[in-house]
């Protein structure tokens, strides 16, 4: 097979160092990447005068596939998100995060398996704010019909082509109850089309609730944009945390993959950051680009080292470094 040419975008604080890891693990595996650096994220701001400078997005439509490192966004002040900004560049409708038990890592359950496909354009993150008296902001939810059938097809599709034959609908429609009830129309009916498919509506804090109690009863969560950035991360701590999840947000035309996680300043450089996320979004990459056996080996890999408590890094309460955690990965190719 040829070269797979892919846009490489390090990004802030543990980013280098997380894909740098990953990188390594992907030679490690045999599959023949021409990587193009791209610079995004808060640390370019000052090069470029912006955190996504245009020759970010022209490489990723020349290559259609990237793997990002987390971007750092300002609380409160600053710049817009270049991660939201990245999405809506590229339409990158769906965010798919997996969420998977993996053997010797922490956890309070042992068998959870579920995907959330998020929403990834608009709703609360549509950005539309404005001061309507001091004191006072509004901030608009923007919910169309396009986006909501979009990803519930998506949704049904992906649940399809992963053997799952449950969907769980996510809304808040008892309170939003046009917003979030156009969102639940949309759903409704692309779910007549597949009979074969279980579909249920769940309130939000309903499935917050049942996500800490038996997170067992899910298999494909469908939701809104804020929601499922929100229960995203609750189901990562559901299974060792954000440094063991992997993700991709996905468009007709583009595909990014990147770790939920964010940039973590306070420990960049120091060598403690935990590169498996990182390393199983390049995975779930490569089964995008058609290479299902080198992807397949890789998360194999992971699931081996993380197996053994030597191995894991600082966020699972191991003595492992970054580096150490990436050689006992390419290490485990070979077994």
């Amino acid at each position: 097979m040829s070269a797979h040419e892919i846009t490489l975008i390090p990004g802030d604080g543990i980013g280098p160092e997380v894909t740098g890891a990953a990188s390594e693990v992907l030679a490690a595996a045999g599959v023949d990447i021409r990587w193009r650096v791209a610079e995004a994220g808060a640390e370019v701001v000052s090069k470029y005068g912006s955190a996504l400078p245009d020759q970010v997005l022209d490489s990723i439509k020349a290559t259609r596939v990237a793997l990002k490192g987390p971007l750092t966004t300002p609380v409160g002040r600053g710049f817009a998100s270049p991660n939201v900004a990245l999405r809506k560049a590229l339409d990158l409708f769906a965010s798919v995060r997996p969420v998977k038990t993996l053997p010797g890592v922490p956890v309070p359950f042992r068998d959870v398996d579920l995907v959330i496909i998020r929403e990834n354009t608009e709703g609360e993150y549509s950005g539309i704010e404005h001061l309507v008296v001091p004191g006072v902001v509004e901030s608009l939810k923007i919910i169309t019909e396009k986006a909501s059938t979009r990803i519930s097809e998506f949704a049904f599709a992906h649940a399809v082509a992963t053997g799952r034959t449950k969907v769980t609908a996510v809304h808040k429609a008892n309170i939003m109850k046009m917003s979030d009830g156009l969102f639940l129309e949309c759903a409704r009916k692309v779910a007549r089309g597949y009979p074969d498919i279980e579909y249920e509506e769940l309130i939000v804090d309903a499935t917050a609730m049942h996500l800490v109690a038996r997170p067992q009863r899910f298999q494909l969560l469908l939701m809104e944009n804020l929601y499922g950035d929100i229960l995203s991360d609750l189901c990562a701590g559901l299974v060792g945390g954000l440094g063991v999840v992997p993700g991709a947000n996905l468009g007709t035309d583009y595909a990014v993959f990147e770790a939920v996680h964010g940039s973590a300043p306070d420990i960049a450089g120091k060598g403690l950051a935990n590169p498996a996320a990182v390393i199983l979004s390049a995975a779930m990459m490569l089964r995008h680009l058609g290479e299902e056996e080198a992807g397949a080996r890789i998360e194999s890999a992971v699931a081996q080292v993380l197996a053994d408590p030597a191995h894991h890094p600082r966020d699972l309460g191991g003595p492992a470094t970054t580096q150490q955690v990436t050689d006992a990965v390419i290490a485990a190719l070979d077994q």
